[in-house]
């Protein structure tokens, strides 16, 4: 049903349904860049967030996701300017050696996160159907290319707004299974604190949220939507209804990640049962909630880890093709052997992997430790008039971008003296 004909059921006026209209046009980028950060890593380190410290660490969810809400707004931002992604502006307004240089690092940042999707994608067929690891692998790297090469990007875009839903819908369910102390949980949400031993998994949290692959995947899905960027008009009606998408889209990113740590604090925590792998943890449901908690969470889990492994693709896809000073084509052999050293490396990485649980974790601090430099270019390219013309940012607008900067870098060097201890 369309949205003028429910409108008229519904009877309201032509002012809304053309609010509607425009709201629903706009709606999609958003939905897909959630997808990376409800992903395999994220079940990892907000599962043993959950687990290790109960509901302490719920406010690196808040905390990362409105740093998130402005990195990727902003991203998207770019695209609607300039017309180019994040991985185009670099190699066109930065020296080579210096684009090439920071893009490279974004492409093995991508690398690390195809290996955390496609090992979460494997973990969860082992669970149901007590696959090995590595043939799960394989054949989710195998149905991913055939997804990326075979399928049009509208369709892609339909079904993994489709996954987000069921991965939603399954953390409804789970919830609707526990007892949870939301007055622990309302202070968890906006209090910090780090606990003795916990920093790895807050960094890793951060990681899982704020990813920097994610930043060059907005700015490409949106700038490839191919909107009129001659008329000024159209761009600033673009940029509200942008943000209005990213906000939307965040915010089920938050409430998702929130109930993963929801889940664990409420059944691990609360029995005090340390948790050290996913398949562990879906185990340990069954005699905690039932056969079909853990059958649930197994599903959704290999959502998450197909969807995400198709978004991760799709950003080493878009940074390759950028380095050439190309949009992402599926169809044109930079993206696609973007997406192949993505998919492929990040799969070879699994075999080396002697604990996945912990790779998982490590993954994501891996993208902590190069976020810092997506966020600094970024913030170069979105500030510089030049690129940007009358929509760079303002001069608050680039004080909240280089404090989230200041916060990811002093958090990474609190982590690297953390390890050295």
């Amino acid at each position: 049903m369309s949205i003028d004909r429910l409108a008229r059921l519904l009877g309201v006026d032509e002012k809304f349904r053309a609010v509607a209209s425009d709201v629903l046009k706009y709606i999609g980028p958003g939905l897909l860049v959630t997808v990376g950060f409800i992903d395999p890593g994220n079940w990892a380190t907000n599962t043993a967030a959950g687990a290790g410290y109960g509901y302490q660490l719920l406010w690196m969810v808040t905390l990362s996701t409105a740093m998130l809400i402005l990195l990727q707004h902003n991203a998207a931002h770019l695209g609607i300017a300039t017309g180019s992604c994040l991985s185009e502006a670099a190699t066109l307004h930065l020296p080579p050696l210096v684009s090439r240089s920071l893009l490279g690092s974004a492409v093995v940042a991508a690398c690390a996160t195809a290996t955390a999707e496609l090992l979460g994608a494997a973990i969860a067929l082992n669970m149901l159907f007590n696959l090995p690891l590595t043939i799960g692998v394989i054949l989710v790297t195998a149905l991913v290319l055939w997804l990326l090469f075979g399928t049009a990007y509208r369709r892609l875009e339909r079904y993994i707004v489709g996954f987000v839903s069921l991965i939603g819908l399954s953390f409804i369910y789970e919830l609707s299974l526990v007892s949870i102390d939301w007055e622990v949980a309302a202070r968890g949400w906006v209090t910090p604190c780090i606990p003795h031993g916990s920093l790895p998994i807050v960094m890793g949290v951060l990681g899982a949220v704020v990813m920097p692959h994610n930043l060059f995947l907005h700015s490409e899905i949106i700038q490839s939507r191919q909107w009129n960027r001659e008329d000024e008009a159209l761009i600033v009606h673009q940029l509200k209804y942008e943000f209005l998408d990213t906000l939307f889209s965040m915010g089920i990113g938050w409430a998702i990640n929130s109930a993963m740590i929801l889940m664990a604090a409420a059944t691990f925590y609360a029995h005090q049962l340390p948790v050290s792998e996913l398949s562990q943890a879906e185990a340990m449901l069954r005699p905690l909630l039932g056969n079909s908690a853990a059958v649930v969470f197994a599903c959704a889990l290999l959502f998450s880890g197909i969807s995400s492994s198709l978004t991760a693709g799709m950003a080493g896809g878009s940074i390759v093709a950028g380095i050439f000073g190309e949009p992402f084509n599926s169809s044109d052999i930079h993206t696609r052997f973007g997406i192949l050293i993505t998919l492929v490396i990040g799969g070879g990485a699994v075999f080396f992997i002697a604990d996945p649980y912990r790779g998982l974790i490590y993954s994501q601090i891996l993208l902590s430790v190069q976020l810092p430099w997506t966020i600094f270019l970024q913030i170069y390219l979105t500030s510089s008039r030049k690129v940007m013309g009358k929509h760079a940012n303002t001069l608050f607008g680039n004080l909240l971008l280089w404090g989230i900067g200041a916060v990811v870098t002093a958090l990474n060097v609190m982590l690297l003296i953390d390890l050295l201890d």
